[in-house]
């Protein structure tokens, strides 16, 4: 009987502890999700100058080379930048 109790806490403990991982990305995933949110705010950002768009083109390319590579952080860390370049560029109207 305790053994029944025992495995049955056990089983409601695993299910109970597994959406909490389930809501977070994994990291190989966020230069993925990064990338596709830099893609979707070029398509629907209002225009750049060239100069910026063309940088922010090199940074895909960068981006897109160290995911093949295997380097996600890097990949994350490129991403994360070209972001806030786009976030920055979009709240301050500045279009560089």
């Amino acid at each position: 009987m305790k053994r029944t109790a025992l495995a049955g806490l056990f089983v409601a403990a695993a299910m109970l502890a597994s959406p909490v991982f389930a809501n977070e990305p994994a990291k190989d995933d966020l230069c993925a999700i990064n990338l596709q949110k830099i893609n979707d705010a070029m398509a629907t950002s209002g225009q750049t100058s060239e100069n910026t768009s063309d940088d922010i083109k090199t940074g895909i390319e960068k981006a897109t080379s160290e995911q093949a590579k295997g380097d996600k952080a890097a990949c994350i860390s490129t991403t994360t930048q070209l972001l806030q370049r786009i976030h920055d560029i979009n709240t301050s109207g500045a279009r560089n």
